[in-house]
């Protein structure tokens, strides 16, 4: 399977609406027809424009669900965003042998959608167009499809003026400044051991930034009275981190999943609540099969409710996948409140997918078939 991204953009006057295709090709698709109940996930895309919403399509070769079993359907899946919600509207179509469009179905308006929500359409086209000799639709056994998203962006223009140019105003410098007097250990007044390593660093940054560390050095304490801090059970390389978002306001490596986790820790126990928001964004967006019951334990150990309702949600979504890894099976013996909790989160879903009015069935994707 493969897949390609084409880009376009338009500006209105008073919004802009970002455009861009996915081009996504399966290849013995004649198997999946025929021999498989199982969904297909394309991989993840975005536009070039903006990373930081992603999609992916999925297919059902035998329909979504028994009542559909003579069809294939289709969805376009929301994965992330850095905003909510995303309005978006989309528009889908089958290449023949010839390079031509057909079967084309749209969502014609621009709906609203959040991550894990999904548009498309429980009878997108008869399996039977797959299954006579000629196979127009899939040459050489591959079947490609051609995915237009639209989305509606925030932004404004104003015609007809011609402002002056603005004062530039110089970049405030004073993260480098202070990030340089915590990398070269310039007038520095304490030190602080970490499972045998010595970092020295500064008592006034040190209290602004953690009110752990301002009790630390504000009462008759042997911190205070020594200058010198030991801390155990902390890895120096997180610890270094920690610091540098101390001086900085910056964590450069939270795109790696452990030192996101050993990260969110170590700024719960020093009370750094904005690292911890960064740490709790970092996994949100890192959450994958093989990771989600260990995020789910750690938003409950740390009290990060945003990060674990998205592992909830997840966990709801691709529930049969979750449940037959090791971190599941591990959660089921050491946490067995949070399986209940996944269990009701499960139920949940269930029964407001179906309180929905049968019209609105067709635009929802089935959590329990994701």
């Amino acid at each position: 399977m493969s897949g390609e991204l084409e880009a376009k953009s338009r500006d209105d006057t008073q919004s802009s609406e970002q455009k861009f295709c996915y081009r996504w090709t399966i290849s013995n698709f004649s198997f999946f027809v025929e021999e498989t109940e199982e969904c297909i996930t394309s991989p993840v895309f975005s536009s070039e424009d903006n990373d930081k919403i992603t999609w992916c399509l999925k297919v059902y070769p035998t329909g979504v669900d028994k009542e559909n079993k003579d069809y294939v359907s289709l969805y376009l899946i929301l994965l992330s965003c850095e905003k909510r919600p995303v309005w978006a509207k989309f528009e889908v179509c089958i290449l023949n042998g010839k390079g031509e469009k057909c079967n084309t179905e749209r969502i014609p308006s621009f709906s609203r959608i959040l991550p894990y929500q999904a548009l498309g359409f429980e009878k997108f086209i008869t399996r039977g167009s797959f299954l006579s000799p000629a196979q127009v639709l899939t040459p050489d056994d591959k079947f490609t499809l051609l995915c237009k998203v639209s989305i509606l962006q925030d932004s404004f223009s104003i015609s007809g003026q011609n402002p002056r140019p603005a004062i530039k105003v110089p970049r405030c410098t004073l993260e480098d400044e202070l990030g340089e007097l915590w990398e070269n250990s310039l007038f520095t007044d304490c030190s602080l051991l970490v499972t045998g390593h010595e970092f020295r660093a500064h008592k006034a940054i040190l209290a602004a930034r953690s009110p752990v560390f301002r009790a630390m050095f504000e009462h008759e304490m042997k911190e205070r009275l020594t200058n010198r801090v030991e801390i155990h059970d902390l890895d120096p390389q997180v610890f270094k981190e920690m610091m540098g978002f101390i001086y900085t306001g910056k964590a450069p490596n939270l795109h790696s999943h452990s030192m996101a986790c050993d990260l969110l820790a170590a700024a719960d126990r020093y009370g750094l609540e904005d690292l911890k928001v960064m740490c709790e964004d970092a996994l949100c967006r890192n959450l994958s099969v093989e990771n989600a019951a260990h995020t789910l334990i750690l938003a409950d150990l740390h009290s990060t409710e945003h990060l674990k309702t998205q592992a909830l949600d997840f966990i709801t979504v691709y529930a049969s996948e979750v449940s037959k890894t090791s971190g599941w099976m591990s959660m089921r013996e050491s946490h067995p409140h949070l399986v209940a909790q996944a269990f009701h989160s499960l139920a949940s879903t269930h029964r407001v997918f179906w309180a929905l009015p049968f019209k609105q069935l067709k635009w929802s994707l089935r959590p329990n078939q994701l």
